[in-house]
């Protein structure tokens, strides 16, 4: 019996039923697979990285090729090793990573890196339009980039996802910022965020009905804070009123209203958006020499100008000043802080795309199938398919429908 069941398994293995795993499942010999660069980052004091180590191990399991230059994800505190373990190529030359065919970050590529990319290369990035030149855009069109804006990448919902999770983030953060600076040992008037029995609750004025100001309310709101929410849209105050599910003070942009409010909190978070061009300025000079001496002012709209006539943009290592004794936060990129967390928000976005890309056999696959991925599209092989840009420096536009139909 023995005889019989040894000459079985014999037959078994010899079917390759017990083959090694490593024998059977032969990854990365797809014929679409992509060739994935990872810079590090040279912007200054940006600490995020596009692809966490656990996605790079799925992109090389659905035989993708990752290149990362050497320290690229300090920042985030995820080390070479990290990803060296989950499959990922580790260089300390620049131009081995840019010699990809798709390129993942989080800055705008410089001039300098733009010169060491190659032809018809794929860049995922942000690009920040309102910060472009005509000779910037000059240079990836004469390389013919095919150049992904991720700022303008929208998802099923028709929500841009990357701006959503970065606004989530930085709301959430502002107010344990406020709660920081609040603090004595910050030189601030050493009161604690929120509020409990006996004690009257701390008071935070935010500027804006956005995602950035119902994240911040939110946050404020479960520390115990009193929170007075104002915007010049009642769709966006009642939005915010639904998604909290708590009746919080709201009101319009009232001078009056809003005047009182800011003079008498403690906390103030300026959150306004533009769609296009600088953020309106809502709090004047004067208004903010009238705040209780030691309050806090963050003006997360400082990448857009600022909505504070006081602000001035400060950084992650000298983040504050103060004037008319008044603390002013006002460092543009403030999810930078949570540079891990930010991450993983960020690499939930591009991993699917991604795998989308080498499943569908190319990025213009992909964009056809993709509305909010063809919106985000800025150029393509050499032509400009935004036509804000096209207008704004006067040059030849070519609508991305009519590129995409051409190739097919």
């Amino acid at each position: 019996m023995a005889t019989g069941l040894r000459e079985g398994m014999a037959s078994i293995a010899q079917k390759g039923l017990l083959q090694p795993k490593e024998t059977l499942a032969e990854t990365g010999k797809k014929s679409n697979s992509l060739y994935i660069g990872l810079p590090k980052e040279i912007s200054f004091q940006e600490n995020r990285i596009a692809l966490t180590p656990l996605s790079v191990a799925l992109l090389v399991n659905n035989g993708h090729k990752v290149v990362l230059e050497s320290g690229a994800g300090n920042g985030a505190n995820f080390s070479d090793r990290d990803y060296s373990e989950q499959g990922a190529i580790i260089t300390y030359n620049k131009k081995e990573v840019f010699d990809a065919d798709i390129i993942v970050k989080i800055a705008p590529p410089t001039p300098e890196e733009i010169a060491i990319m190659h032809k018809g290369q794929t860049l995922i990035s942000a690009l920040q339009m309102g910060n472009l030149d005509e000779a910037y855009l000059k240079a990836l069109l004469a390389k013919k980039i095919n150049a992904l804006c991720f700022e303008h990448l929208r998802d099923e919902g028709n929500v841009l996802s990357v701006v959503r999770a970065m606004s989530e983030i930085v709301g959430a953060t502002t107010v344990f910022i406020a709660a920081e600076y609040l603090s004595n040992v910050t030189g601030g008037k050493g009161l604690m965020l929120g509020g409990f029995t006996g004690v009257p609750p701390t008071e935070v004025v935010i500027l804006g009905a956005g995602t950035v100001g119902e994240y911040a309310a939110r946050t404020a709101l479960s520390l115990g804070a009193e929170v007075k929410v104002f915007d010049s849209s009642i769709y966006r105050l009642r939005r915010l009123q639904n998604n909290l599910g708590s009746r919080v003070f709201t009101s319009v942009m009232q001078p009056i209203v809003l005047g009182k409010a800011i003079t008498t909190c403690d906390v103030v978070i300026g959150a306004i958006r533009a769609k296009h061009g600088r953020s309106p300025c809502i709090v004047m000079d004067e208004t903010v020499s009238r705040m209780k001496p030691n309050s806090v002012v963050i003006d997360v709209s400082i990448d857009q100008g600022g909505c504070f006539e006081t602000s001035q943009v400060t950084n992650h290592k000298d983040p504050v000043f103060r004037k008319y004794d008044v603390i002013h936060y006002c460092v543009p990129n403030i999810a930078s802080r949570v540079p891990r967390t930010a991450s993983y928000a960020l690499t939930n976005i591009f991993t699917p795309i991604l795998v989308d890309i080498g499943d569908m056999g190319g990025l213009m696959n992909v964009v056809w199938s993709k509305p909010g991925i063809r919106e985000a599209l800025y150029t393509y092989q050499g032509h400009l398919t935004s036509k804000d840009l096209a207008n704004m420096f006067n040059l030849p536009f070519k609508d991305i429908e009519l590129l995409v139909v051409s190739n097919q």
